[in-house]
């Protein structure tokens, strides 16, 4: 990431900045306009496969692997004899991503313009810059209830590079944190892919990154011949095409609790679809940190459990009804972000938002001492579909 002196003067190129306080869903985030997101180019040049591994007969196989501090797996119709060859392609993409996004990476492009002066300038990789684009739009659209520069109150909750924590925040750094929170304060020319640094600022992609490696990868298998996948990355998933017995990717929706009952289930063809939930990664104040599977129960002593979505316009983590949200969209990078905007929003603001925006969406909130399904009207026609 190549760093420029800084300008007298910045502005936002080509548009102007959302004014803060417009109404929640008073545009479609997704829509052509100033923030809308654009795709990077080509990703065959990253990495090449034998064209003649890739005219054998071809077979479903399943490639695993790990990254972002996951795992992923891909199953994708292929002739065995250029497995190799997609499983390194697959693992390179995900490498790529991480190098550039993760802000557990000490010399990652994220790290180094989260650590650097204030009033410098940087010159963005274009995947860091599509990210980027497509995370200010969501800020913009939901008054900041999406904040793509959370990392100071991600780091300080805990679930950050810098380490789990046993106790809430104490008030005066809980404070000095959410100063730093705000998505207004980052002037960013997406035609230049240039980012000015105001100082302070420290990004935090945990809520797109993932999903933006599934459509990495996907893109690159799509690019080189593989037209039936299903990628997967830390649970969210993008899917084209079909099974070798012509049948459908069909992917269930975790109930919280039941394990063995699905909350919904939808064909995906040429579609992604993630979900954020509180129920499976929080902590408690007796110092139980849970990234696993849901924890039965009511927390140690009764104290609350943290969960490890936050909401940055309190600087706190959620405190609603909501127990996850699913979201299925074309492209996996706005299925995650939009996932834990909706999360953040609540139940009534998410589900009103969802609707206006013709979403498809599915929330699972609690009720009582169980759970119950509220979905849109876009997620019931996928899931009719099913």
């Amino acid at each position: 990431m190549a760093v420029r002196a800084p300008q007298p003067m910045w502005s936002w190129t080509g548009a102007v900045a959302p004014a803060h306080g417009a109404g929640v869903g008073a545009r479609d985030p997704l829509a052509t306009g100033a923030f809308a997101p654009t795709y990077s180019a080509n990703f065959a040049a990253s990495t090449t496969l034998d064209a003649t591994a890739m005219s054998a007969p071809a077979a479903l196989h399943e490639l695993r692997g790990l990254s972002m501090g996951t795992t992923w797996s891909v199953k994708l119709v292929a002739p065995v004899s250029a497995l190799i060859g997609l499983e390194r392609g697959i693992q390179a993409m995900l490498d790529e991503v991480v190098a550039q996004m993760s802000t557990w990476e000490t010399d990652s492009d994220i790290s180094r313009y989260n650590h650097a002066a204030a009033g410098s300038t940087h010159v963005l990789p274009a995947p860091f810059a599509e990210v980027l684009h497509a995370a200010l739009a969501l800020a913009a659209d939901t008054d900041g209830a999406y904040d793509p520069t959370i990392g100071p109150l991600a780091d300080l909750w805990g679930f950050g590079p810098a380490g789990a924590r046993t106790q809430a925040p104490a008030a005066a750094p809980l404070a000095q944190a959410r100063e730093r929170v705000d998505w207004r304060r980052l002037h960013f020319d997406p035609a230049r892919h240039e980012l000015f640094q105001p100082g302070g600022a420290y990004l935090d992609f945990s809520s797109i990154a993932k999903g933006y490696g599934v459509d990495r990868v996907a893109d690159w298998l799509l690019a080189h011949g593989v037209a039936d996948c299903l990628v997967e990355v830390g649970g969210e998933l993008r899917a084209h095409g079909r099974k070798p017995d012509g049948s459908a990717w069909r992917i269930a929706v975790e109930q919280p609790g039941r394990e063995d009952e699905a909350a919904a289930v939808i064909a995906l063809d040429n579609l992604s679809i993630a979900t954020s939930g509180d129920y499976r990664r929080y902590f408690e104040p007796s110092g139980f940190e849970h990234t696993g599977g849901e924890r039965s129960g009511a927390p140690t002593g009764g104290a609350r459990r943290y969960s490890h979505t936050l909401d940055p316009r309190t600087g706190a983590p959620i405190d609603n009804a909501v127990a996850s949200v699913t979201v299925v969209h074309e492209r996996c990078m706005h299925a995650d972000a939009l996932a834990t905007a909706l999360t953040v929003l609540g139940a009534r603001a998410g589900l009103a938002y969802a609707n206006r925006c013709q979403l498809a969406a599915l929330f699972v909130l609690r009720e009582g001492e169980g759970f119950v399904a509220r979905a849109t009207p876009g997620f019931v026609a996928r899931q009719r579909s099913a």
